[in-house]
C-alpha cells in the first residue's frame, strides 16, 4: 500500500507583530507558530484522524496540506509530486485531486445557490464544460443517500443531516483521491452522526478514497479510523494506530483525553485524569515539554529540556521524557 500523502516536518506560522513594532520592541522573531515539526502519511484508502482541543492547530495543518496556508518548512508530498514548489497550473490540478467537507453544514452552503448548482459548483470552477450538471447533481445525491429533487432545493430548506450529506456530495464531485473532513458530524444529533459516519464509511469502501478526519469527538473516532495523531499547542504528542492508541495511551495528554470521554455506563468504574491549569498562549510557549505546566505526572527536567521522540512499537510514536509512567503509578 503506497502513501497518497507525506507530511514531514511541517510549519506554518503567523506574523504576531507588525514590522515595525517588532523592531520598536527589539523582537527579532515575531512570528507565531500555529504548526510545528509535524509529520505524519496517510495510505490509500486509509483514514487518518487528528484529534485535539479547540486552538490546537488541527484546521490550519489541514489548510496547509490543501495549499490555502502556505508552509513556512517542510515538505507536503502528494503522489510524489511537492505541493510547497507548484506553481499556479500545478496548484490548480493538485486541488482537483483533494476535497473539503467544511465544519459548518449549513454555513459551508451559499443561501443563494441552489444544491443542484452548489453540488456541481466545483465542475464549473475547474472548467469542466462536457458536463451535464443537472445529472451530475442527480447522481452525486443518490450517491450520498438523498433524492435528486433535493437538487431544487436550497439551504434553508435542509436539516442539519441533509446539509452534511449536500456537503459529502460536493465533496465528491471531482472524484478525489484525498477528503479532509473538518469536524464531519460537529451540530449534528447523535443519531444523525452515525448515519453521516456510516455514509462516510461506505463511500471510502466503493471509491476507495482516503480520508483525513479533523475532530475532538473521540467517539467517532474508533468507528472511522485506521490512525490517529493527539495534536497540543501544533505538535503532534501521540501518533499510531487507532487501536493501539486506544487500547494503551502512552503520552499524558492522551490519556487525559481518552479519560475525558463520557461513559454510557452510569455504573461504569473509572478513573479520571485531570489536567491542571489553562492551554499556554502560543505566544509564550513552555520550555522543555510544552505540557509540562498541565502534566500530573510531570518531574524536574521536563520544564527545562523538550523531549525525544520514542517509538512504542507498530508504528506508535510519541515525545515524552516518560512514556507510560502513569502505568507505574
Amino acid at each position: 500500500m503506497s502513501a497518497v500523502l507525506q507530511v514531514k516536518n511541517l510549519r506554518v506560522r503567523f506574523r504576531g507583530l507588525s514590522a515595525v513594532k517588532a523592531k520598536l520592541k527589539g523582537i527579532k522573531d515575531p512570528f507565531i507558530d500555529a504548526v510545528r515539526d509535524v509529520s505524519f502519511s496517510i495510505e490509500e484508502g486509509q483514514t487518518f484522524t487528528l484529534v485535539g482541543e479547540s486552538g490546537s492547530g488541527k484546521s490550519t495543518l489541514a489548510l496547509a496540506v490543501s495549499g490555502l496556508l502556505p508552509a513556512a518548512e517542510g515538505s507536503i508530498n502528494f503522489l510524489g509530486d511537492e505541493v510547497t514548489l507548484m506553481n499556479a497550473e500545478e496548484m490548480q490540478s493538485y486541488r482537483r485531486q483533494i476535497s473539503f467537507i467544511w465544519q459548518n453544514p449549513v454555513g459551508s452552503l451559499s443561501p443563494r445557490q441552489s444544491v443542484g448548482a452548489l453540488i456541481s459548483e466545483p465542475y464549473v470552477v475547474h472548467g469542466m464544460k462536457d458536463k451535464d450538471l443537472k445529472a451530475e447533481a442527480r447522481r452525486l445525491l443518490t450517491m450520498v443517500g438523498l433524492p435528486a429533487h433535493f437538487a431544487e432545493r436550497y439551504p434553508h430548506q435542509l436539516s442539519g443531516g441533509q446539509a452534511r450529506r449536500v456537503g459529502v456530495a460536493r465533496a465528491l464531485a471531482l472524484s478525489p483521491r484525498l477528503i479532509i473532513a473538518d469536524e464531519p458530524t460537529a451540530g449534528l444529533d447523535v443519531s444523525v452522526q452515525g448515519e453521516i459516519l456510516n455514509l462516510l464509511n461506505r463511500l471510502q469502501d466503493e471509491l476507495g478514497v482516503s480520508m483525513f478526519v479533523i475532530t475532538h469527538n473521540l467517539n467517532i473516532v474508533r468507528h472511522i479510523s485506521d490512525r490517529t495523531a493527539i495534536m497540543y499547542l501544533g505538535r503532534f504528542v501521540e501518533q499510531g494506530p487507532t487501536n493501539s492508541i486506544f487500547a494503551q495511551p502512552r503520552h499524558p495528554y492522551t490519556l487525559a483525553l481518552l479519560s475525558a470521554n463520557p461513559e454510557p455506563n452510569p455504573d461504569a468504574n473509572i478513573e479520571r485524569t485531570e489536567l491542571k491549569g489553562e492551554v499556554p498562549s502560543l505566544m509564550n510557549r513552555p520550555t522543555g515539554c510544552e505540557f509540562h505546566t498541565r502534566c500530573p505526572f510531570v518531574s524536574t527536567d521536563c520544564n527545562s529540556t523538550f523531549p525525544p521522540v520514542v517509538d512504542a512499537g507498530e508504528s506508535h510514536t510519541l515525545t515524552c521524557h516518560y512514556p507510560g509512567k502513569h502505568e507505574q503509578t
